[in-house]
């Protein structure tokens, strides 16, 4: 899966200290399922990405340039294969942010996962007041249909989020 300079892999143990120095972000504590705050921990985030993957449930890649170093992370999950559906997830490395790796990796990531794993549908969603995360799904061929309200609660907040889907047969 490669396209000019930017390419999807999956993640290896020796990427550890990307993953790490990405979580170190205040807000990536959000996209994670436990705290990413050593190098062991960092491994294990690995570790639980291989291990969705050996289960079929989720998906997920690196998007790394040619120097192979990560520079953020896509993932399809809650994969439904009676409904050909999933949940397509991302997020880049504070470096990266805005340089278009988000973008190319979902549209690399929905290409995948209609071809290789079979997908009709795919779904995102992104709080309302996160216009780049918006930018991203409709660049990468994402339609938005609809507004969650109040369906994502941080800090004590709850936040709209904006639902996006691409459908194998839409044209990008």
């Amino acid at each position: 899966m490669a396209d000019g300079v930017l390419r999807l892999r999956l993640w290896r143990e020796r990427d550890a200290v990307v993953v790490l120095d990405t979580f170190s972000a205040p807000e990536m504590s959000r996209q994670s399922d436990e705290p990413v705050d050593s190098r062991e921990s960092a491994c294990r985030w690995i570790a639980r990405r291989e291990k969705e993957r050996r289960a079929g449930t989720a998906y997920s890649f690196a998007v790394v340039g040619r120097d192979d170093v990560p520079l953020g992370n896509v993932a399809v999950g809650a994969v439904n294969h009676v409904h050909a559906t999933g949940w397509v997830s991302y997020w880049t490395a504070p470096s990266a942010r805005g340089s278009g790796v988000a973008t190319y990796g979902c549209d690399a990531l929905a290409r995948w996962a209609f071809g290789e794993l079979g997908l009709f549908r795919l779904e995102l969603g992104h709080r309302v007041n996160n216009p780049a995360s918006c930018r991203v799904a409709r660049g990468a061929g994402f339609a938005p249909e609809g507004l969650q309200r109040q369906k994502l609660a941080y800090d004590g907040v709850r936040y709209d989020v904006e639902l996006h889907a691409r459908l194998a047969s839409d044209p990008v």
